[in-house]
């Protein structure tokens, strides 16, 4: 059973993240190189899963562009699950979906969970210890909980979404890396 303290911090948290993120205006080029150079250096890394911005989050549609050698895939949301589809153009291919979020065509090919080797995840705070604090509904969790041991999960944000705790639960997906301008590597 959820600890009702809990809930009501995290709660908080999010609350407060999102008036941070709202009035901040952070230039996301340093944490797109970070981004890009992460991925550079994994060349065994093919199928990448990268997700559609919202406002204050990081948009990595230029990386996609930057690496046409990979194959890129965004989330879509169905009833309570996210299923990927490839794009390679996100321009062309992505469509206003779910809670106003930019989503593939559920036409576009599906490519199941485990076959895909990183994930670049969006979240509202993240922690040292790789914590994700995300919008509340639990996506990402179950998503990634489906995920090969192997893939890579990593967070990406601003530098001032670096929090000290995110009140992990024992649900919550830690991340084996985030990305920020300068990796912090867990």
């Amino acid at each position: 059973m959820a600890n009702p303290e809990l809930i009501d911090t995290k709660s908080k948290l999010r609350a407060h993240m999102r008036r941070l993120l709202r009035d901040a205006s952070a230039v996301p080029q340093p944490i797109c190189e970070a981004v890009s150079h992460w991925l550079s250096s994994r060349p065994r890394l093919q199928t990448i899963a990268v997700f559609s911005a919202l406002p204050g989050e990081i948009n990595l549609t230029k990386i996609v562009g930057r690496h046409p050698e990979r194959r890129w895939v965004y989330p879509r949301i169905d009833e309570n699950d996210l299923k990927f589809h490839i794009v390679k153009n996100p321009a062309l291919e992505l469509v206003p979906g779910a809670f106003g979020v930019q989503e593939p065509s559920p036409s576009l090919p599906e490519i199941p969970t485990r076959e895909i080797d990183a994930f670049l995840c969006p979240g509202l705070a993240f922690d040292a210890r790789g914590g994700r604090l995300g919008r509340g509904r639990g996506f990402y969790d179950r998503m990634l909980a489906n995920a090969r041991p192997d893939a890579k999960k990593i967070g990406v944000c601003f530098p001032n979404q670096i929090v000290p705790d995110t009140f992990s639960e024992p649900h919550d997906i830690h991340m084996d890396a985030v990305l920020c301008g300068n990796p912090i590597l867990l």
